[in-house]
């Protein structure tokens, strides 16, 4: 893919013991994570229920950490405010659970937080162009969204060549002009999904540059050893 970008590292919290989200989220900080993971599922968009804007408050309170929240929910727009209260950094909603993608993106923003819009493995790129240039990051999950230990779906690999090949093509950030529209399209894309030692540089190399990573850096083994070899993919 030609130029690499840095590598952020998001242990998802949903992979942690959720008896002790806080002591967890200073675990994570300790190991020189970049940020936190934040999932939250309604049991609708995704059947899994699992976190709530309460139990982020309470990582807030442990941590300096960015915090980086996930919604796989319907009617995204019900959480926003309540997720920015509780310390939300960045909020990352699906596509597919909305038909009002442009106002939820705007209305993040609004918020003075980040705003991602997250695609499901069987959702076309072709919907991709359209909001890039109205959002800071964009999420391709590896897997199918709400349940953890899952195995990445490497089919994927080739929407993240076509969407870090969009960002390239518009020139952002770094040296290139600013797009008509006035905002910059996302240097960000995430991954999240099965990520570990062996899908992380396939990930990296097709122009990904945030990692999500649950059960492999939760589960066995020193975490901190295994945030610096994901990182180490890229190099």
């Amino acid at each position: 893919m030609g130029k690499k970008y840095p590598v952020f590292v998001e242990p998802s919290i949903f992979a942690a013991d959720f008896g002790h989200l806080a002591d967890e989220a200073r675990r994570i900080e300790d190991a020189g994570a970049d940020g936190i993971h934040y999932d939250i599922m309604d049991g609708h968009f995704v059947p899994n229920l699992s976190l709530s804007p309460k139990g982020l408050a309470a990582i807030n309170r442990a941590t300096d950490l960015f915090l980086d929240v996930h919604i796989m929910v319907y009617n995204p727009l019900e959480y926003i405010e309540r997720l920015v209260e509780s310390g939300a950094d960045c909020i990352t909603f699906h596509l597919e659970a909305t038909e009002d993608v442009e106002d939820i993106l705007t209305y993040i923003r609004k918020c003075n937080v980040k705003a991602g819009l997250a695609f499901c493995p069987e959702t076309s790129e072709s919907l991709i162009p359209k909001y890039l240039d109205k959002c800071d990051k964009i999420l391709l999950m590896t897997v199918h969204p709400g349940f953890g230990g899952q195995a990445f779906m490497p089919e994927v690999l080739e929407k993240i060549k076509f969407t870090r090949n969009l960002c390239d093509q518009m020139n952002i950030r770094e040296g290139g002009k600013v797009p008509q529209k006035g905002t910059l399209p996302p240097f960000d894309i995430q991954v999240d999904g099965g990520i570990d030692d062996q899908t992380a540089p396939l990930c990296i190399e097709a122009g990904a540059n945030h990692l999500v990573a649950g059960t492999y850096l939760f589960k066995g083994g020193e975490m901190r050893e295994k945030i610096t070899k994901l990182k180490g993919s890229a190099s």
